[in-house]
């Protein structure tokens, strides 16, 4: 079991300016490529990591901005800038065909990617996805928007991360370790890297973009998420051209990977082994 253990655990890396988690798997299943949103980091998908198969490949990484991954020169993006930072990475990682996982924010990143460059994308998942706000360029954020920002500004990120994370857990007081990853996670996030992800999901059209992605695309969200609630997940699932499956996890809020990895694990090997049996 050690040297299980050993072989599950990732990897910190560097490449392209971004840093990221990576497990090398033994199998030949395209690599799963998992983007965390906005008030996370690549370290908020460690638990779903720890449950998928030793066969798989997968890399989480962090958003230019966060942690250590280089900040973007523009201050007001969009996901595309996001996207074209990621296609980047994934060059230089030599990795030629994947499977992208977008939590939350990541969801418009990974769409933009598989809208624009569907060569590269072996299968699309959607976790709590994002829809974004269709802000045009040079367009106010809405006030709830750029509240965000502005809230970070006021209390830095250690109370503005006590103030929100409660809200992405269902049933919080009952999961003090998911609770605590999530604030932790929330307090680590820089006020400029974070305004700018703020920008792309203000600039940010899921619909719009799921109507260009042909790889097929699975969406999955907690039953009791109050920040991409059901009604949001279930949209973007009626926009798929070719869609993989709608799943509502019970008792989960918006931080799904975090609150129940083994059901997110079990949905990504089975949407896996539909197509590369």
């Amino acid at each position: 079991m050690t040297v299980a253990a050993d072989i599950m655990r990732p990897t910190p890396g560097t490449a392209a300016g971004v840093s990221f988690l990576r497990r090398r798997g033994h199998g030949h299943a395209p690599p799963l490529v998992l983007l965390h949103g906005v008030g996370s980091n690549a370290r908020s998908f460690e638990p779903l990591m720890a449950v998928l198969p030793p066969s798989l490949t997968v890399v989480a990484w962090n958003a230019p901005g966060y942690a250590s991954s280089m900040p973007l020169a523009t201050a007001t993006l969009t996901p595309r800038d996001y996207a074209v930072s990621l296609a980047r990475l994934l060059d230089t990682l030599d990795l030629k065909r994947v499977m992208l996982v977008g939590h939350s924010l990541g969801a418009l990143f990974a769409a933009s990617l598989a809208a624009h460059e569907p060569a590269r994308i072996a299968n699309l998942a959607l976790i709590s996805p994002a829809l974004g706000y269709r802000v045009g360029p040079g367009a106010a954020l809405p006030p709830n928007v750029q509240a965000r920002i502005d809230e970070l500004d006021s209390l830095g990120p250690t109370d503005f991360a006590k103030r929100r994370a409660a809200r992405l857990v269902y049933d919080a007081e009952h999961k003090p370790e998911v609770l605590a990853a999530v604030r932790e996670a929330m307090a680590a996030v820089s006020q400029a890297g974070y305004a700018q992800a703020v920008h792309a999901l203000g600039a940010g059209d899921l619909i719009g973009d799921l109507g260009h992605v042909a790889a097929p695309t699975l969406v999955a969200v907690g039953a009791e998420d109050v920040v991409t609630p059901p009604a949001n997940a279930r949209a973007a699932f009626t926009a798929l051209r070719k869609p993989a499956g709608f799943f509502e996890i019970a008792e989960a809020g918006h931080a799904l990977p975090q609150e129940n990895p083994e059901a997110v694990a079990r949905l990504l090997v089975q949407f896996i082994g539909s197509d590369h049996g």
